[in-house]
């Protein structure tokens, strides 16, 4: 089912709240502000079924230039606007400024009503309507109906209502797939109840039940109940306005233009970059650096607008900005946002968010101005291919991608295995999860792997390699899951490196010792091997070496990378040969006799008691055996 919202626009007492009044029999100025001084101030919410048996909300907006940033906060989400003009007044400043926002903020369909019908003749009807005409003409209501009504008399209501409900069936689905987003509006107490925040549910579906995040404030809470026109309801989806009761949060901790919304679906940012509309009535150029106000969703900001492709924007002309902010805002990418100089207030132009969370540009930059443009206009392989290759080393996944780009496509599965197929990215399998990274991130991280070993090979050239765990600190940083690594060193196994245990080496590093360290070596190995079972100490053996002490002790420690001496504990090293003799002459024992004690393997090895005790320890570390009081047992 369709759900629908309605707002009014224009300009100050032309009867847009009386209009409202007309075809729903609700006030919706509720102030006692408003109601002494006649005029809309804040948001006016409401509702009425239509022929066809829709229920449209509806949200009345203030008409007067002062109170343009509650205008704007309720424009977000409308799907028919109904712009209001009246009779005896025709076409006014504020009729032409939120027919401006509406225009930026891409409304797509709408009604021109001109009120007050009772009040002029048909001469002069004719005349504000052809007015009407010209001032819509390139705008998105050139085409829209212009319907005279009386709220007085009633005429020409009957014609709106059939209006408005022609053009409901008109509309597009609402995207309720992806995840659920609610610009706030108004947040207030209920006795009873607790903090209640209310919105134009713009994407998704919310439960009540759901687990959410107050952004940008990172406040997670929980849906105690909804209400849609008045209703409890269990669900309520893209399209409706919602009241929804959080649990665990105060009035006093949001505000309107915070939004509602899953946790993990958004970004926060203090930079947005955007395509800019600048308007061709705007009263002076803007310029490099300029202060202006932000709307965006139902939020207000302070921020300066940077450039990026040209020196300055002038009136009618189109840029490419960057809008560093001076609080955060969260938001996604084609999101629609209006910017009004920061004084006098005036409207000047918005545009489309292509980057919600950038880095910092500098002007004139052309691989940025690129990027932009094909994250404006490029296909959505495009736009998809790209997403993963700037944010592959976040290592994201299809929820990700989602977030990134701001919409749920369809097809988006099909299109990242295409872009497999193509080898433009890669899929990493996690087991229980996929996530992907761009075939260029991949050369980089190899010819950075490439660059840290010949490094670490020339200043080490006797050890075997960097273990797993520095070279992940080094090129990925501490914080990658251990999954992810574990599925680059696979790829980079292939032609990159060689792994061993625990070390990594360049895929053709050989340790080679030179004709002093060859002798040093077999020296080494022969006081071991004579030793057998009762080794003596390392530094013992290298201390030996006098003149020679440092280098015995690199050679030391390749003959334990190379396997060639077997560490069992900080004391006793074993060659590989006569490790293997011990391990053999144990599971004999042990094939034959059942089990084995330390005192049996003491004499087994022609050793000390606590050599036996070390060596059998060390056969318990890598669960060859169990001991069971004085007795070891096979695993």
């Amino acid at each position: 089912m369709q759900h629908v919202i309605i707002g009014t626009a224009g300009h100050i007492d032309h009867g847009k709240t009386t209009l409202i009044k007309a075809l729903t029999g609700r006030d919706t100025d509720t102030l006692k502000e408003e109601k002494e001084r006649g005029i809309s101030i804040n948001l006016g919410f409401t509702y009425f079924d239509l022929p066809s048996g829709k229920r449209a909300g509806i949200v009345d907006v203030p008409g007067h230039e002062r109170f343009i940033k509650n205008m704007l906060a309720g424009v977000t989400g409308i799907d028919i606007v109904l712009l209001v003009i009246a009779a005896d007044e025709g076409v006014m400043p504020q009729t032409k400024e939120h027919l401006n926002i509406l225009n930026l903020l891409d409304i797509k369909k709408g009604i021109v009503v001109i009120t007050k019908k009772d009040l002029v003749d048909q001469e002069w009807l004719n005349m504000v309507i052809e007015d009407i005409k010209k001032e819509i003409e390139n705008t998105f209501l050139k085409d829209a109906p212009i319907i005279p009504v009386s709220s007085y008399t009633k005429e020409g209501l009957k014609e709106l209502v059939y209006m408005i409900d022609k053009l409901t069936m008109e509309m597009e689905d609402r995207d309720i797939l992806t995840d659920f987003r609610l610009p706030i509006d108004r947040v207030f107490t209920v006795s009873g109840f607790g903090t209640v925040v209310t919105g134009t549910l713009i994407s998704g579906t919310i439960n009540e039940g759901d687990i959410c995040k107050i952004y940008p404030k990172d406040i997670v809470t929980k849906v105690r109940g909804i209400q849609v026109h008045e209703r409890p309801v269990k669900t309520a989806y893209a399209g409706q306005r919602v009241a929804v009761n959080l649990a665990n949060v105060k009035k006093e901790d949001i505000e309107r233009g915070d939004v509602l919304a899953k946790p993990d679906s958004m970004q926060v940012s203090m930079m947005i970059d955007c395509r800019l509309n600048y308007l061709s009535d705007a009263p002076h150029p803007l310029e490099n650096r300029d202060r202006v106000r932000i709307y965006h969703g139902t939020s207000e900001i302070l921020g300066r607008v940077y450039i990026l492709d040209k020196e300055i924007v002038n009136p009618g002309e189109k840029a490419l900005v960057q809008i560093r902010l001076e609080s955060p805002i969260a938001a996604k990418r084609g999101d629609k946002y209006i910017i009004r100089t920061y004084s006098p207030m005036i409207t000047v132009g918005g545009g489309t968010i292509l980057d919600p969370n950038p880095l910092k540009h500098k002007a004139f930059d052309e691989k940025v101005i690129e990027d932009l443009l094909l994250k404006e206009k490029g296909d959505p392989k495009e736009i998809i291919e790209h997403t993963i290759k700037v944010n592959s080393k976040d290592f994201v996944g299809v929820k990700d991608i989602t977030r990134i780009l701001g919409k749920n496509y369809s097809n988006l599965n099909e299109i990242l295995e295409e872009l497999v197929k193509d080898k433009k990215v890669i899929k990493l399998d996690l087991g229980d999860d996929f996530v992907f990274i761009h075939y260029t991130y991949l050369m980089e991280i190899k010819n950075k792997v490439k660059h840290f070993l010949v490094e670490y090979h020339k200043n080490n050239p006797l050890k075997f390699g960097i273990t797993k765990e520095e070279l992940k600190i080094k090129v990925f940083g501490k914080d990658i899951k251990q999954r992810i690594y574990d599925r680059m060193l696979e790829l980079l196994s292939y032609d990159t490196i060689k792994i061993n245990g625990i070390y990594i080496a360049l895929i053709d590093f050989e340790l080679k010792f030179n004709s002093k360290q060859e002798k040093i070596k077999e020296d080494i190995l022969k006081i071991f091997k004579d030793a057998k079972f009762q080794p003596p100490k390392p530094q013992e053996v290298i201390k030996g070496f006098a003149k020679d002490e440092i280098e015995a002790q690199r050679v030391f420690e390749a003959l334990v990378d190379l396997g060639l001496l077997v560490k069992i504990n900080e004391e006793i090293y074993l060659t590989a040969e006569n490790f293997e003799a011990a391990k053999k002459m144990l599971i004999e024992f042990i094939n034959k006799e059942g089990y084995i004690t330390a005192a049996q393997y003491r004499d087994m090895i022609e050793s000390s008691r606590k050599y036996a005790v070390a060596i059998l320890e060390y056969f318990d570390s890598i669960k060859l055996t169990k001991r069971i009081e004085d007795r070891r047992y096979l695993i």
